[in-house]
């Protein structure tokens, strides 16, 4: 479908500063569609954090603050300033993972804590300990709270090599992991240190190191709700009956909702404590205290993911619901390279966006308020025609494209064993469904109907079929809105 009459110009002027735009990660990514050796790819456009005059200016507190000077190079987020921004971390990972959103995502954000096991100071930032006024009693008997006690005594130097192990993700989550096995504790408390912090907030917005925000997005989300009803929003997961927001997708509880419980987990405290440390989720756990204040869950997936911008599929529906003309409010495991990465392709996508309202406002002499123009969001359909098509490539080496269909030992379909790159190629061409494909390094070749940029994976091969993206996205059409 068309565009309305007033996008006219987006048409000619943005293409142009596109164009700059996809050369600009091609080179800094795959530097062209032939095969070739993949690295982890370099940071990306780095955005300067101060200006000298900020920089005196900013102050390092002792103490943590929920509220921080913006700097005045900062474009305006109207409704911002109505929210706080909790970032939830903990001493095995806050000094790698937390910077980078200090100088990109969180930058421009007034009111923001960084709730963590310890309390120190991260790039001129000091953290709240998330369990600063939990029982002494239950810290000091409750094995989960070991690697809390150690780093209250010794700091960094107390951590041990198996509190850094990167553990994989088990049918209950990394339960050897002593991070993990804490990180569920955090959830109740930290809504407690969140509404201590600000208690007038309209919205509290609930993040982990490892999630991407798209502030605009989420401004204009939450602009169809009302902050005094109780709102409990994210991605809906479920464990047994218990229905909640997975918390490294990132959720939102409104001003109602927060309060409420709060209050009544201050009231049943012994109980939740009991709660607690039977389930293995902290998010859960938070959804199973809302729920029984009566605040139900609002499913709120594609708004928010648990994937990361390279592993999700903006091609295909999942509950029902198409992804494309939808405007992301986060992305999930993000390195921080991603962060800088991401944060660079937004600052100029959006700088896009600034030149075409200036036009706009040119033409029209009507200031365009935030609910009165998309322009200010990004969809699934731009991030994936402006960064994920310009980094596919025929083929790929020393690249996992995550297509995973027919990888089952047991029950494998694909072409005879050890199988060639041409092999998997021919055979994916010959599925008409068939998108990607992969040959692991024991020569099996995988497929799959989904495109997703995936990672890095030395001894692997990748392969997209180029025209079958390029008609499934010719398929999908433009969006006349955003849903």
């Amino acid at each position: 479908m068309p565009l309305p009459a007033r996008y006219g110009r987006w048409g000619i002027l943005v293409p142009v500063v596109l164009i700059l735009l996809i050369l600009h990660f091609i080179h800094a990514d795959l530097g062209s569609n032939a095969t070739q050796d993949v690295n982890e790819p370099a940071l990306g456009l780095q955005i300067e954090s101060k200006t000298s005059s900020e920089a005196t200016t900013t102050k390092t507190s002792s103490s943590p603050s929920a509220t921080d000077h913006v700097p005045s190079t900062c474009p305006p987020l109207p409704g911002m300033e109505n929210i706080l921004v909790v970032i939830k971390t903990g001493i095995t990972e806050a000094q790698d993972k937390v910077p980078v959103h200090l100088r990109t995502t969180l930058r421009c954000i007034p009111h923001k804590i960084i709730v963590s096991d310890y309390e120190e100071e991260i790039a001129g930032v000091r953290t709240y300990d998330v369990f600063a006024n939990v029982s002494d009693t239950l810290k000091q008997s409750n094995i989960d709270f070991a690697l809390y006690n150690r780093a209250r005594a010794g700091g960094h130097t107390a951590l041990t090599s198996q509190d850094h192990q990167k553990v994989a993700n088990g049918p209950s989550g990394m339960s050897d992991n002593p991070g993990w096995k804490l990180d569920k504790w955090k959830f109740l408390p930290m809504i407690h240190t969140a509404r201590h912090a600000r208690p007038d907030a309209s919205w509290f917005v609930f993040l982990e190191a490892d999630t991407y925000p798209i502030w605009s997005n989420l401004l204009a989300w939450l602009a169809q709700f009302d902050s005094s009803d109780k709102l409990y929003l994210g991605n809906q997961m479920q464990i047994g009956p218990n229905l909640f927001a997975h918390g490294g997708s990132g959720f939102v509880l409104s001003h109602d909702a927060i309060h409420a419980a709060a209050d009544y987990h201050t009231a049943h405290v012994g109980e939740w404590d009991e709660i607690t440390d039977r389930e293995w989720a902290g998010d859960c756990v938070l959804g199973m205290l809302l729920a029984k204040v009566g605040v139900g869950l609002t499913w709120s997936w594609p708004r928010v993911t648990t994937q990361s911008v390279w592993e999700q599929d903006m091609l295909r529906d999942a509950f029902g619901v198409m992804p494309w003309c939808h405007a992301p409010f986060t992305f999930h495991h993000m390195t921080p390279a991603d962060v800088d990465r991401v944060w660079g392709f937004e600052q100029m996508w959006f700088a896009a966006v600034s030149i075409t309202l200036d036009e706009l406002l040119d033409d029209t002499g009507v200031v365009l308020t935030f609910s009165q123009t998309n322009s200010t969001q990004i969809t699934y359909a731009e991030i994936f025609g402006n960064l994920i098509r310009p980094t596919l490539a025929d083929h790929l080496d020393n690249w996992d494209n995550l297509a995973m269909d027919g990888d089952n030992h047991e029950d494998y379909k694909g072409p005879k064993t050890p199988a060639s790159l041409p092999d998997c190629a021919d055979y994916c061409a010959a599925d008409p469904e068939c998108i990607q494909y992969r040959l692991t390094a024991d020569s099996r070749c995988t497929t799959s109907k989904t495109v997703l940029r995936g990672k890095p994976a030395p001894g692997t091969k990748s392969g997209t079929m180029l025209w079958r993206v390029d008609a499934a996205v010719k398929r999908m059409g433009q969006c006349s809105e955003i849903l």
